[in-house]
């Protein structure tokens, strides 16, 4: 178990309230060891051989299966368990929540069939309430997963794993638990802020009158009632990463009573005086310095160990002087986004990718040569698919939906170098109406042909650092990646994958040193809006992170780190101040 975690065989694990952003008084956590066979599509739910730990994968170290084989298309995982429903459960609804199942699954409860989900990277819920009886009561999921043979979304799962491609996962990977709620109830609600006006709105899914109360800590602040959208002021303390204020939100209506939280904070661009187009926090320009973060855990793959391992992962980006991460094609549970919205860590967030064969000569090489290609071409994005193009309109839709209140995420990144792109400039659009309150990266990396999108972003290598000339912001959201191996510390001691490979720590550490300040530093004054070095984490053969893939060392002293993004941020505070007095005069 790495070091980072507190976690104890035997206890239940991620039984923590999985949504604290909209959180009711009852909970109950279905994780924990859970029956489970492997058999071919069309078995019955019966003849369980195994047990596994939800919500870790069968083919993590942590879901206690011995000898699990790569799963393919044609295998279905079946997962069984019971649990007790009390005489009260019977007078209201219950809900049976996934925050996460790879990819596809069915749902039974007491041999009947209750619900299914298609979509390996967000939650559902299933109303299992005419299914339930009084006392004992059983759960069986099927679930089956063909990773690239699906087009769905499946980030960076491969069967194959090697470079960048990491080892695929199947099935439940994040918590299970059952909800018991008043039939009148709170659907669902949306917030949003305003920093200028220092106010938020609360739009609440209910029939009725809603009342809400506001508090600062255990002091209430707020309170009133509303049919429809909530709108309250208040000399609120804005959101910041340096000092991230947040406020507790109760809504009730009827016999139901939720509990949520906020910030308030705007993200935005403007120019400057010298025509530079520079991304805002509150109105006020700012330089966003982030990692790269793909989310892997080596004894859990896309699943953490524990609530502890996230909180201490997030506690070393902010040592480091970070402000930022971008989540890169993945989707991580509330918790995560709960953490950085406390901590004050901004979020990047991606969309998953999903597509058919990703065609490196198409994708990668091509622009890299300077080619350029307009992503209606369906056949040249592997993008032919038409049930896989609206499949990804569901998956992003779900994702914004699902991650909406999160106080830190500050931009939506919808397509990363090409992989299963299609049509980025109208669905850009869709994702700005449907959100207008996040800025929208449509291309990460290259292929934004003849796109007008909210970002230029560069994804910088091999070659020099340079900013071209653009009117948008310009963002360096890939680079470095600067690999040193650790032994004793990685996946295989065998395999090496980097962009620029070090043999030595000082050798390492000096060449982050001279990047920082000899290249990134320098652009900053050019027009450089944020930099997202690559990356948080070694994972398996991709040794580029600034902490091994087993969390138990940091390459790189976090008070270096900090020393070199404070030299970013008075850079950035010395150009907008230069540029500010231009202004003025």
């Amino acid at each position: 178990m790495n070091l980072f975690c507190d976690y104890k065989i035997g206890e239940i694990p991620h039984s923590e309230y999985p949504r604290p952003q909209f959180r009711r008084d009852d909970y109950h956590c279905l994780n924990g060891v859970w029956r489970f066979a492997v058999r071919k599509a069309g078995a019955p739910l019966c003849n369980y051989d195994k047990t596994i730990v939800v919500p870790f994968s069968p083919e993590t170290l942590n879901s206690g299966v011995d000898g699990m084989k790569r799963v393919t298309a044609s295998d279905r995982l079946y997962y069984g368990r019971d649990f007790i429903a009390e005489r009260s459960w019977l007078d209201c609804d219950t809900l049976l929540h996934f925050g996460a199942v790879d990819y596809y699954c069915d749902v039974y409860v007491n041999g009947k069939y209750a619900g299914s989900h298609e979509g390996g990277y967000t939650a559902f819920t299933v109303d299992i309430t005419r299914f339930i009886e009084e006392g004992d009561n059983s759960l069986d999921v099927v679930v089956w997963d063909s990773t690239e043979e699906s087009q769905g979304g499946r980030g960076k799962q491969k069967t194959e794993r090697g470079g960048i491609w990491y080892t695929a996962q199947s099935g439940i990977w994040q918590t299970v638990w059952i909800e018991n709620v008043p039939k009148k109830r709170i659907e669902d609600f949306t917030i949003t802020t305003d920093a200028e006006k220092k106010e938020a709105y609360v739009d609440v899914v209910c029939e009725g009158e809603t009342e809400y109360f506001v508090y600062d800590g255990k002091k209430l602040i707020l309170s009133g009632k509303s049919n429809g959208r909530i709108t309250f002021g208040y000399d609120f303390e804005l959101w910041t990463p340096e000092k991230p204020k947040l406020y507790d939100l109760v809504l009730v209506y009827g016999d139901d009573k939720v509990y949520s939280y906020f910030g308030v904070r705007s993200f935005g661009i403007e120019t400057d005086a010298n025509g530079i187009k520079r991304f805002t926090l509150n109105g006020k320009p700012y330089f966003f310095s982030g990692l790269l973060d793909q989310g892997y855990w080596p004894d859990g793959l896309l699943t953490p160990p524990c609530d502890s391992a996230v909180v201490n992962e997030l506690k070393c980006v902010k040592r480091m002087g970070f402000n930022t991460l971008r989540k890169h094609v993945k989707v991580e549970s509330l918790r995560w986004y709960y953490h950085c919205d406390r901590l004050g860590i901004i979020v990047w967030q991606d969309f998953v990718n999903g597509g058919g064969e990703y065609v490196f000569s198409h994708v990668a090489l091509a622009p890299f040569l300077g080619a350029k290609h307009n992503d209606s071409d369906y056949a040249y994005f592997s993008r032919t698919d038409e049930k896989g193009r609206k499949r990804f309109t569901s998956e992003w839709q779900e994702t914004v939906n699902q991650l909406k209140n999160c106080t830190c995420i500050s931009l939506w990144t919808i397509f990363n170098e090409g992989w299963g792109q299609f049509d980025s400039e109208k669905i850009a659009y869709a994702v700005k109406m449907t959100d207008p309150t996040r800025i929208v990266e449509s291309v990460s990396g290259w292929h934004d042909y003849k796109n007008k999108c909210d970002v230029k972003s560069l994804h910088i290598y091999y070659t020099k650092l340079k900013l071209p000339r653009d009117p948008r912001p310009i963002s360096l959201s890939e680079f470095g990646g600067y690999s040193y191996k650790v032994a004793g510390h990685v996946a295989d001691e065998k395999k090496f994958f980097g962009y620029k490979k070090f043999k030595s720590n000082e050798k390492y550490v000096s060449a982050i040193k001279k990047l920082y300040s000899g290249k990134v530093a320098p652009l900053i004054k050019k027009g450089l809006c944020a930099c997202i070095y690559t990356q948080l984490s070694d994972v398996e053969d991709e040794l580029n992170g600034v902490i091994t893939y087993d969390r138990k060392k940091v390459k790189i002293s976090p008070k270096v780190f900090f020393a070199l993004n404070g030299e970013l941020y008075a850079t950035f505070k010395e150009a907008v101040r230069k540029t500010a007095v231009k202004k003025k005069k």
